[in-house]
């Protein structure tokens, strides 16, 4: 049997390490072809979705006198920034957008991330403090 030398080591490893390379690129490259067909790694999130999250619930509640109300948009300019999801301050719609890690910010507390729309709800209203929501201008 012949003699491992340096350069026979570093040969295999190389190989080794393209053969793992490859095989975790083409994993990789399945799992969006899985999700696009309908496969979810995540049978319990069935129902509203929209790039992969979880729509939350419909809320209506009134809020330190202001009632507060989420539910899914059915549609509108700011649907792709909300995630399909639109909320409300006494009628008037509140900007919020879903961040990557799942939590939520609002146009009124938009540098203090919360984990649900209705805490966004509420937070812009404790923001407020009293004073109307104006609407977002839509560009």
């Amino acid at each position: 049997m012949p003699e491992l030398s340096r350069r026979r080591a570093l040969t295999a490893t190389a190989a080794l390490a393209t053969a793992a390379g490859a095989g975790a690129l083409v994993q990789t490259l399945n799992a969006p072809a899985a999700s696009a067909s309908g496969q979810s790694r995540h049978p319990e999130h069935s129902g509203h979705e929209e790039h992969g999250r979880h729509s939350p619930a419909p809320f209506d509640e009134v809020y330190k006198g202001r009632r507060i109300q989420g539910r899914p948009a059915s549609g509108g300019a700011h649907q792709h920034h909300g995630g399909g999801y639109a909320v409300f301050v006494d009628d008037v719609e509140l900007h919020v957008m879903p961040n990557a890690d799942g939590t939520w910010i609002s146009v009124v507390s938009h540098y203090d991330p919360v984990p649900t729309p209705r805490a966004a709800a509420r937070a812009a209203v404790d923001e407020l403090q009293g004073a109307a929501l104006l609407p977002f201008p839509a560009n």
